[in-house]
């Protein structure tokens, strides 16, 4: 998957903007700095489902890092004027933010290396494209 470096660049710059809207969700929820240190990580516990097969660790990994479940928890938060809702949501965008920024995305089935964004760590220097869903490379 060759996506052009503008487009990487833009989609770095989403992450974070996704990162400081996060912040600024997590102070107007009145959110503790010290919960925000102790649970910003805690989406990356979903690396543990690879022990499972790639198949798992895809499936929980993606649905971990897609701004799904963290927006949909800060909708429920702001219907329901709960701010613990709004606050955990806040540090679940923050690390989907942050790591999009960083330029880790969403994995493909194909490796642990291939992402929505390219290819990440030592698979780079080595990279082979990856067919798109149903097509050739």
């Amino acid at each position: 998957m060759n996506t052009p470096s503008s487009i990487l660049i833009l989609l770095r710059l989403e992450g974070a903007a996704l990162l400081a809207a996060a912040i600024l969700l997590h102070v107007h929820a009145g959110g503790s700095w010290g919960m925000a240190a102790a649970l910003f990580l805690v989406p990356d516990l979903s690396l543990l489902a690879f022990l499972w097969g790639p198949r798992a660790g895809v499936l929980a990994y993606n649905a971990a890092h897609s701004t799904v479940g963290g927006l949909s928890l800060a909708m429920g938060g702001a219907l329901l004027g709960n701010p613990l809702f709004l606050g955990l949501a806040a540090i679940w965008l923050g690390h989907v933010g942050f790591d999009r920024m960083l330029g880790y995305g969403l994995k493909h089935s194909a490796s642990f290396h291939h992402t929505h964004l390219g290819v990440i760590g030592k698979a780079r220097r080595t990279s082979v494209a990856v067919p798109a869903a149903g097509g050739a490379p």
